[in-house]
């Protein structure tokens, strides 16, 4: 899967957007974006695939975070540039 496949679903813009904010376990993510945990875990695999997001484990719950940071940027017309930049986050933990 590539990074644009990856970023072609609201729902895994959802997910990513609520990473950058903090890591989070797969129930409370799942419960804050609005969908079953099934759906969650899908997902955050396809984020995975595509080097977006990483998880490690505390306990019995496995967190998810962001793996890299997001750039988009999109010029309007006449430009119509779009520039995509994916980069790889400092872990300080």
């Amino acid at each position: 899967m590539t990074l644009i496949d990856a970023l072609g679903s609201g729902t895994r813009l959802a997910i990513l957007r609520e990473l950058s904010r903090e890591p989070m376990y797969v129930s409370e993510l799942a419960e804050t974006i609005g969908m079953d945990g099934k759906s969650a875990v899908h997902h955050l695999s396809t984020l995975e695939e595509a080097g977006l997001v990483d998880h490690y484990r505390r306990g019995n719950r496995k967190y998810y975070e962001l793996n890299r940071r997001i750039e988009l940027r999109i010029a309007p017309p006449p430009e119509r540039t779009f520039i995509l930049q994916a980069d790889e986050v400092d872990d300080e933990r």
